[in-house]
Formats: C-alpha cells, sequence, structure tokens
C-alpha cells in the first residue's frame, strides 16, 4: 500500500472515532457534482488524499477540483463561473467575494496556515542563504503581486527593507521590475503561480524562488529550502474555505458544496493536511492574522 494511500485509509478510520462527525456518517448525499477552485498550492494534498477521503464517505459525490491563484479564481467567480467551493491562499480574495455577497453565510472556516520559503534547486551551489541576500543569485523564480505567495514575498521584502513600500500600503502593486530594480538588477522571472514558480526553481529553470512550505512536499529530492521566512515579515498565511453562492446549484449540488466545505474543516482534513507540511493551528491558539484589509 502506498503513502497516499495509507493516509487516505487512516483518515478516514479517524473519521469513524471522531466526535464531530460532520453528518457524513450519518447521512449518504445525493448523486452530484460540485466544482472546487482551490490555490495551486493545494493541488497534491486535495488530489491525492482529501478528496479520496471524502469520497471515502460521500461516494455519489464527484468532485472536480479547478487550481490557479487564488487572485484569478477569485477574479472568475467574481465574473460569474460555475464555483460551489472556494479554498483560498490568503484572507485577500475571500474577504472581497464576501463583500460581494457571494459567500454562503456560514460557511467560511480558516482552515490552514503555510510558510514562505525561499528555495533553490538540488546542486545549485547557490550563495544565497535566504531572503537577505537574494540579490546574490543569478536569477529568480517570483509569483507576480495578485498572487498570495507574491504578496506574502512583497510583504516580508518590504519588512525587511529590502523594498521600499508603496504610498497606498498595497504591497501586491509592488512591479517585478520594482523589485528587480531594489535586488541590484536580479533577472527575475515572473509566474503565474506558486506551482510555475516551484516548477522553474526544481528544474534548474531558476536559481531561487519563494514557495510556500507545502510546496516542496514530494519534491525533497529537488528543491532545498534556504530559509522558512519568518512569519512576523509576512504575516500569518491563512487559507480559508467557504461555500459561494451558485445560483444554478440544485439542493443536492447545495447540500454537497456545504458539506464538503465542512469536511475540510474537520479534524481528518486537519491530520492529512499536516502530513503535507501545513500548519492546521488556526483556531482560537493559533497567532492572530496580521494581514491588512488592502495587502
Amino acid at each position: 500500500m502506498n503513502r497516499t494511500s495509507i493516509l487516505t485509509l487512516s483518515a478516514v478510520m479517524a473519521l469513524s472515532l471522531s466526535a464531530p462527525a460532520l453528518a457524513q456518517e450519518a447521512q449518504t448525499l445525493e448523486k452530484t457534482e460540485i466544482t472546487v477552485f482551490a490555490a495551486k498550492s493545494l493541488n497534491t494534498v486535495l488530489d491525492e488524499s482529501i478528496i479520496p477521503a471524502y469520497n471515502e464517505l460521500q461516494p455519489d459525490v464527484t468532485i472536480v477540483p479547478s487550481y490557479d491563484s487564488s487572485g484569478t479564481l477569485m477574479t472568475q467567480i467574481e465574473e460569474g463561473a460555475a464555483c460551489d467551493v472556494f479554498f483560498s491562499a490568503a484572507q485577500k480574495q475571500m474577504n472581497e467575494l464576501e463583500e460581494k455577497g457571494l459567500v454562503a453565510d456560514g460557511t467560511r472556516n480558516d482552515i490552514v496556515n503555510n510558510q514562505v520559503c525561499v528555495v533553490t534547486y538540488d546542486g545549485s551551489g547557490t550563495k544565497v542563504t535566504g531572503l537577505d541576500d537574494l540579490a546574490l543569485a543569478s536569477s529568480m523564480a517570483l509569483a507576480d503581486g495578485s498572487v498570495p505567495v507574491g504578496k506574502y514575498t512583497r510583504e516580508a521584502l518590504v519588512a525587511a527593507g529590502m523594498v521600499d513600500a508603496p504610498e497606498d500600503g498595497d504591497v501586491s502593486s509592488i512591479t517585478t521590475q520594482e523589485i528587480s530594480d531594489a535586488l541590484g538588477g536580479l533577472e527575475i522571472n515572473e509566474c503565474a503561480n506558486v506551482g510555475a514558480v516551484a516548477a522553474a526553481v526544481s528544474e534548474g529553470a531558476n536559481e531561487v524562488g519563494t514557495v510556500y512550505y507545502s510546496d516542496t512536499y514530494g519534491l525533497e529530492d529537488r528543491l532545498v529550502i534556504l530559509e522558512k521566512v519568518p512569519y512576523d515579515l509576512t504575516g500569518d498565511v491563512i487559507y480559508p474555505a467557504a461555500q459561494i453562492v451558485n445560483d444554478e446549484a440544485d439542493d443536492a449540488e447545495s447540500a454537497a458544496a456545504a458539506d464538503f466545505a465542512a469536511f475540510l474543516a474537520s479534524d481528518t482534513a486537519k491530520e492529512i493536511f499536516d502530513s503535507y507540511y501545513f500548519d492546521t493551528n488556526v483556531g482560537e491558539d493559533a497567532p492572530a492574522e496580521t494581514e491588512s484589509e488592502n495587502s
């Protein structure tokens, strides 16, 4: 039995012993299909373990995931794309959808925390040791400012005094060229999402890059972590999930969407997320969220 199968089986067994069984055990949902928009950094954990574990409980619910940067997915939802559940890599995108009445009441939960890492490829011989000396690299892969990992990297660079803060405080607006100039003309490969950054560095196309700690899962033999950027530079990297208002959904689809959104916050899901390098300490005892409303 492979690692994925073991994780999935253990997750299902854990749920059977868990007090908050979320009603999945008590009621089998009708046959239906739901669309889940999720940040690219969730691709592996959802496909390998979360969705299979949920389907052990609800085999008649087909989950169709769509992965991209949270900013891109948010825009698609705002433009009317059919979506039942949104799992964002930052609070900003979920906040905007909630303000527009697109988040179903009572379904939003903070699911995991993550940590920005400066990485290189195995055998790169880089002189870079972390954020402070990025300018020593020959090239860097960096997500653009609309992508949460790109925004958090900019947050850290500003907090570290390496890049000037914009007058309006919105670090997402800092351009790739401005970062390159601040780092002595460093060649920067602007990427559309965190998966593209991980690929560019792990394949040796760029010497260094910034990804989430969870993105190094499964790439331990190809990616080397140079530094886990402290939360006091980035703020907490909280991933919220919620059911999205979908006027085209029937009752079965809406019920399944609410059920899956609840499952993501379950103890069973937490166990899986922990094993994929996510931090599930996002409750009352977790550090306070430090992201500003305009970040």
